[in-house]
């Protein structure tokens, strides 16, 4: 013999107590009327943020060579693991000169992983890399990349972490450059050399 097959009901709710049930204690039993604002006539203003006029949908008109980048951890460790040069890789996708920045929090973190990670400290440690000093508490490096390139859109951000370039992809005008098939490439910026064919 089969077992019969019990199907669930279809929009099964929780049974509830009524409000007339003679548990319910009589202070429980209003219903709580919601109070109208005196304001509630008035209309009210609504503040958006104020873009910058170099935007073009979601590409920097301004961003132009020579091109300034913001380094993460992992986008140097992914270079040493392809046996990519920083920055060569960096001019070979955008065929122009290039700026490498690499924070305060970024050299911290690179610092707090260890003897693991000497080398990548090593070349973050280059006279080749400019230094951003972090003025904010803290050195997770994600948030501090994030706030930089919100308040100035000059910046384009070297990351293979999916995480940030998510976050990244969310404000308007950043461009992201990562490590793909041995090789630098980078989108938003559709005139790179290393710009993904659509």
């Amino acid at each position: 013999m089969g077992k019969i097959k019990k199907t669930k009901k279809f929009a099964a709710m929780k049974r509830m107590i009524s409000l007339k049930d003679s548990r319910i204690k009589p202070e429980q039993r209003e219903i709580k009327k919601k109070k109208k604002d005196a304001n509630h006539q008035e209309i009210q203003i609504v503040e958006a943020p104020q873009y910058s006029s170099a935007l073009f949908l979601k590409y920097n008109t301004q961003l132009g060579p020579p091109f300034r980048i913001l380094i993460d951890t992992n986008f140097v460790n992914f270079c040493i693991r392809n046996k990519i040069d920083v920055i060569q890789g960096m001019m070979d996708c955008l065929y122009a000169k290039c700026f490498p920045y690499v924070t305060d929090c970024v050299l911290g973190e690179l610092e707090k992983l260890g003897t693991k990670y000497r080398i990548a400290l090593k070349v973050v440690k280059d006279p080749r890399f400019e230094r951003l000093p972090c003025m904010h508490k803290g050195t997770y490096a994600d948030d501090c990349l994030v706030q930089r390139v919100t308040q100035h859109k000059c910046y384009i951000v070297a990351t293979c972490d999916k995480d940030l370039q998510r976050r990244i992809r969310k404000i308007p005008g950043v461009p992201v450059m990562y490590i793909k098939d041995h090789r630098c490439t980078i989108e938003r910026l559709p005139d790179a050399f290393g710009a993904p064919k659509v």
